[in-house]
């Protein structure tokens, strides 16, 4: 559906997207994950015809997608990082100049107005003035004016920043309702949870390049890790951790052990230890790998601004 071949993009010497390809597929929920400055937003805006690439092509449909007028644009939605409202107008009046924008007008209009508000729980307050509106219905209403026209495509830049709960989870389900309908969404973000809740397919972002790309469970593969399992800190456990002391490094933890196994000792071995021990499977959690240890791991641990 969407293809970005080598897009590069520079501001002076610091270049913010560095040779960037990627292909979208129609009906996808895909995520761009990257910390701050990685270059999701200034990806986000170049397909969205807000800025220029200064290399590289993008298409839509097979249609190509340009800085300049392009028909293909039509299909497009925007939910920008920052709220995009007039706030001294009201909800309706915000959304009828949208759709005008779009070139929706009369009943048409009105019926995609209500149905927006409708889903967004916000129909109880379309006459109130949006600067009246908290965070969370501020973002909640840009999301309905970006989809007035019906976009095959959503863009959500970062779309849940400063929101409370209730708003972000209404978001979540209302996204993965139109998604299960077969709108298209990318949805960049520096939240964990979002990607991982919300995404088919992720990309990490990271100083304008793309180091990985999968879905969830490919990413993890990608992940150097050692197997842990932990069990209570309790001396009826003694026993058990002296078996174990043969096979791999045993520490104790604040409130339980980490069993660490070493390399071709299989779990099927220690839990027919656990057994023949007397100890109940519930006793044991094995560690996976996780997003969140991907993402440093990739990115590193350096606070960025």
């Amino acid at each position: 559906m969407l293809t970005l071949e080598n897009i590069t993009k520079r501001y002076g010497s610091l270049t913010s997207l560095d040779g960037i390809s990627l292909r979208i597929e129609a009906g996808e929920f895909f995520g761009l994950l990257g910390p701050n400055g990685a270059g999701k937003s200034t990806l986000m805006s170049i397909v969205a015809g807000l800025r220029a690439p200064d290399a590289g092509v993008i298409t839509l449909n097979g249609q190509p997608l340009t800085a300049a007028k392009s028909s293909a644009r039509a299909a497009l939605g925007l939910v920008p990082q920052h709220v995009a409202l007039y706030p001294r107008l009201n909800a309706v009046q915000n959304l009828r100049i949208f759709g005008q924008l779009y070139g929706l007008k009369g009943g048409l209009l009105r019926e995609r107005i209500e149905e927006g508000l409708e889903a967004m729980q916000l129909a109880d307050r379309r006459h109130d003035p949006v600067q009246n509106f908290s965070g969370g219905m501020q973002r909640r209403l840009n999301i309905v004016a970006s989809l007035l026209h019906r976009p095959q495509l959503l863009l959500c830049d970062e779309p849940t920043v400063g929101v409370d709960p209730q708003s972000r989870n209404a978001i979540f389900e209302f996204l993965e309702k139109l998604n299960r309908e077969g709108l298209t969404v990318i949805y960049s973000t520096h939240y964990m949870e979002e990607a991982t809740r919300l995404c088919s397919r992720i990309g990490i972002i990271d100083h304008g390049k793309i180091p990985a790309l999968g879905t969830l469970d490919e990413l993890l593969l990608k992940l150097p890790f050692e197997e842990e399992i932990r069990f209570p800190l309790a001396d009826t456990f003694a026993p058990l951790t002296a078996r174990l002391a043969g096979h791999g490094s045993v520490e104790k933890g604040q409130d339980h052990y980490h069993f660490r196994p070493q390399p071709g000792y299989p779990l099927s071995s220690f839990y027919q230890l656990t057994e023949s021990l007397g100890y109940p499977a519930r006793n044991f959690t094995v560690q996976r790998p996780t997003l969140e240890a991907l993402f440093l791991h990739l990115t590193g641990r350096t606070l960025r601004e």
